[in-house]
């Protein structure tokens, strides 16, 4: 239980764990994050039933940004953006390196930032009612499963930090494990559908993980961020033409349809 506590504490602002600093539990913890996706979207849900009480649409789009954000802290934005400053800047593999370190903010990552919370808006306010929260579980286990492929499948890039930790500890065992509750939370989801957005989010996350690692030499902890932030962006994007243009057969409601739908 204590890697599920380190996971829940390094993904979420949740703090219920008091005990001892464990390395292999922590680097194992991994195998837990769609767990802590899945409890993510649990509350995402919960926030979204009170705001649609007392607010508009529009408003609630963005309060379930702002939520998410402080849920998790924003330590994935944070990675996001030191990823963005460092991918996109042009310079050399140690350069790159030595800018995602930096504690400031550039350019890249700014502009990239804002890109990235429109568009999650913008997603979330055109989100059809009938799948809103099949979107919502789904993006936010999918994109913490899509975080544990990249660290058992790609190098770390430095020799020092948490990260590193994770990247001895999590291996296939992990990547299989995680994988299997993926699955299962996304065909109670979704159904079909829930395993065609999982298929894309594979794609997506080892094209990206094999851009860091040629750009980086391996991936960090900041890619690690980046890669939850943009795999879930790209679940709401996908949620339009799976759920809209694929054959019903892929876009089945899944079990969290069949319990809430009206008698």
């Amino acid at each position: 239980m204590k890697s599920f506590f380190f996971a829940l504490q390094h993904l979420t602002r949740i703090r219920i764990y008091n005990g001892a600093f464990d390395d292999r539990s922590f680097g194992r913890s991994p195998v837990f994050f769609p767990v802590v996706g899945l409890i993510l979207g649990l509350l995402l849900w919960l926030a979204k039933l009170v705001f649609d009480i007392i607010f508009p649409g529009p408003l609630v789009a963005a309060l379930l940004v702002v939520t998410m954000a402080v849920l998790t802290g924003g330590i994935h934005l944070d990675g996001f953006m030191d990823t963005m400053d460092g991918a996109l800047s042009g310079r050399s593999r140690e350069k790159k390196l030595e800018i995602m370190r930096d504690s400031r903010v550039g350019a890249f990552g700014a502009l990239s930032l804002a890109c990235l919370l429109l568009l999650k808006y913008s997603a979330l306010m055109t989100m059809p009612e009938d799948y809103f929260v099949a979107a919502i579980i789904m993006a936010t286990v999918i994109s913490r499963w899509a975080m544990v492929y990249v660290v058992a499948q790609f190098p770390y890039a430095r020799r020092e930090g948490l990260g590193e930790l994770v990247a001895k500890h999590t291996g296939n065992r992990e990547l299989l494990t995680a994988t299997a509750c993926t699955v299962v939370i996304c065909v109670a989801a979704a159904g079909p559908g829930g395993l065609v957005l999982l298929l894309g989010a594979w794609c997506w996350a080892h094209l990206f993980g094999r851009w860091m690692t040629a750009g980086l030499g391996g991936v960090t902890g900041d890619v690690y961020g980046a890669t939850a932030e943009l795999t879930e962006l790209l679940i709401y994007l996908l949620i339009f033409p799976v759920f809209g243009l694929l054959p019903a057969v892929l876009r089945q409601p899944g079990l969290y349809w069949c319990i809430t739908r009206p008698l």
